[in-house]
């Protein structure tokens, strides 16, 4: 298989998958959790992980689980699991205990149960058509379960079986990207309708080839949005995404002090691309950040972390930031960043949004 390098590898992406394979588990060989809408574990290693592979969460609850058990939960992100769940639910994973799969695992996620309403959520429209995406880190077949919380449920008190509904299952969806990495299985499915404010969306991943199970907790809040994110990072939002263009070229933003373009660069590998991103300051004054935004509509991901930016926005709505050494842009000066990419070469090319600061 042709594996598409980069001599330009992030540092933390990079120093984060080497720390990651020497605290995997060795005796699960399956792992994954949800990465849109973004489970806790998933988004709170997002928020922390800085460009030397440490992890120093912006966000306050990801900062008091990590406190409270340490950094090794969020290097293994994708691994609240039980080798011996069968399907078991009620009666197996205690009430309060939901979103760490209880206390049997690997790796201690307990503090991931704490009641708190500071944790990154991603904001949706009840009833509206969605794109989950769960990791894939290690693949096999099985079949997803999807609840959501009831009505009425008690969002200051702790998570029980009573508290959900079942609005959906899949079995052995499709995937993007390679295990072991970012990639992740996908499919569409219908919120439910009639949802406001806050919910968890909890997802329980059944193997069929043993009795290996995975819990998801993800924070969401139906207030009409579209998949943005908040509470990740030191601004503690993420843009949501943006108009698909009809043409083939990225248009300009009608306004503001920074642009950003997305070619391409190369698609010589089966399902996968390799894409490059240029950020020109078109303003009079020299910038000190940027950020730049855009949403995938053909299930494309990433195959690895960028080079020379930072996500904090994962697929359909990639969010990437500027990395702490090509911030700063003079008038009329331009940065570009790269990625490997799963899936086919978008077209039309998505429309990018780009924001300085």
């Amino acid at each position: 298989m042709k594996v598409m390098r980069s001599v330009a590898l992030g540092v933390a992406a990079a120093f984060a998958l080497i720390i990651t394979s020497f605290v995997v588990p060795h005796a699960a060989s399956a792992h994954g959790v949800t990465m849109f809408p973004g489970s806790r574990t998933f988004l709170c290693w997002q928020d922390g992980l800085r460009e030397n592979g440490a992890i120093q969460p912006y966000n306050p609850a990801c900062a008091a689980a990590v406190a409270q058990s340490g950094t090794t939960p969020l290097y293994n992100w994708f691994a609240v699991l039980r080798s011996d769940a069968a399907g078991r639910t009620v009666g197996y994973i205690p009430d309060g205990q939901l979103c760490s799969g209880g206390t049997g695992g690997p790796y201690d996620f307990s503090a991931y149960n704490a009641v708190r309403n500071d944790w990154p959520k991603t904001h949706l429209t009840s009833g509206a058509n969605i794109q989950i995406r769960h990791s894939n880190w290690a693949h096999h077949p099985g079949t997803f379960d999807l609840y959501i919380t009831k009505n009425g449920w008690n969002p200051n008190g702790p998570l029980g079986w009573g508290d959900l509904e079942k609005f959906a299952e899949v079995t052995d969806p499709p995937q993007s990207g390679a295990p072991g990495g970012l990639g992740y299985y996908y499919w569409n499915t219908t919120l439910p309708a009639g949802k406001s404010g806050d919910h968890i969306l909890y997802i329980h991943w059944k193997r069929s080839d043993s009795n290996e199970n995975f819990f998801s907790c993800s924070d969401v809040v139906f207030d009409g949005g579209n998949g943005e994110v908040t509470g990740v990072g030191p601004g503690g939002s993420s843009p949501g995404p943006t108009p698909t263009p009809t043409d083939e070229e990225t248009p300009p933003p009608a306004d503001g002090d920074c642009t950003a373009t997305f070619r391409a660069t190369d698609n010589g590998w089966a399902g996968h691309f390799q894409g490059e991103v240029t950020v020109t300051n078109t303003g009079d004054a020299t910038i000190n950040g940027w950020t730049v935004s855009w949403t995938y509509s053909g299930g494309q991901g990433f195959d690895g972390a960028p080079w020379n930016a930072t996500l904090t926005g994962q697929p359909p709505n990639v969010v990437a930031k500027n990395a702490s050494y090509n911030g700063q842009l003079a008038p009329n000066a331009s940065t570009t960043f790269g990625f490997n990419a799963t899936g086919s070469v978008p077209s039309p090319v998505p429309t990018l949004t780009c924001t300085s600061s």
